[in-house]
């Protein structure tokens, strides 16, 4: 399973914040000058990926880049990508997300609606020829500090589980401002896998944490997050592949973890 970038909170909320911004500008410029298109990019190394409370990187640093495209109509498109381990993704070294759609705003309220597609170049089950790429539909709302989004799985398959379609992820927070260029990150999520027999599953995730701006571009953050599963299968995650040792290694993926990051936008 997976979804939502730690980072952006990193996947996600770049592209839902983006299109309400450029929404908000075209409307406080419509009497006046034209406002601009904004292309931004963004690069940042991370102490391990965590996405929707799971550990993608097994314990280990990934490196992580995106590019947003905003117009000041409201429309969007992005990329994003992590390095990601084998260990959690069979034969997969590399998640990379491609993702567009429009958002507007109503006064203080936020909205957007977005498609994601979830690509894991090399990757596959072995043992059933089944890839991790899957697409989502998003739809979020924002209102001052506070944000809703849900995404559901639109594609037969979720991240490997077959004829999951239907699969949703709520994801709820705030991220209020503290002074002095702090910002808190609250977030809580809620995963429902669909299909006969793959509510085994389902999980709840939740992140505590901090962001920092340090100006010129640059910003770090830190953050406690872990995630609960509906039954065991979090806690002894294994893709069931040998290492180069010859050993089947199995890990906590939801365990509770500290993370750090730095990020620069460009």
């Amino acid at each position: 399973m997976n979804k939502g970038h730690f980072t952006g909170q990193g996947v996600l909320l770049p592209a839902l914040f983006a299109c309400s911004l450029g929404a908000a500008q075209a409307q406080e410029t419509a009497a006046g000058e034209a406002p601009a298109a904004q292309l931004t990019a963004n690069a940042s190394v991370v102490s391990q990926y965590v996405s929707r409370g799971v550990r993608q990187t097994w314990g280990k640093p990934a490196a992580q880049a995106g590019v947003d495209y905003v117009h000041p109509s409201g429309w969007s498109a992005g990329t994003w990508a992590s390095t990601i381990s084998d260990r959690f993704v069979e034969k997969g070294t590399v998640e990379w997300d491609l993702y567009g759609g429009y958002g507007g705003a109503v006064g203080d309220i936020g909205y957007s609606v977005l498609a994601y597609y979830y690509k894991y170049p090399g990757a596959v089950i072995s043992a059933t020829g089944t890839k991790f790429d899957y697409a989502e539909l998003s739809f979020g709302l924002t209102y001052k500090m506070a944000y809703a989004k849900y995404n559901r799985t639109v594609t037969r398959d979720f991240f490997g589980i077959t004829n999951a379609r239907g699969t949703g992820y709520l994801d709820v927070g705030v991220n209020p401002e503290l002074g002095n260029g702090w910002t808190l990150n609250l977030h809580a999520g809620d995963g429902r896998v669909a299909g006969a027999g793959n509510d085994i599953w389902n999980w709840r995730d939740a992140k505590a944490g901090v962001t920092k701006t340090l100006g010129g571009g640059w910003s770090a953050s830190a953050a406690l997050t872990r995630a609960w599963g509906k039954t065991d299968i979090y806690k002894t995650y294994t893709t069931g592949m040998p290492n180069g040792a010859g050993i089947v290694e199995y890990s906590n993926v939801a365990k509770a973890t500290f993370v750090v990051a730095v990020t620069r936008t460009f």
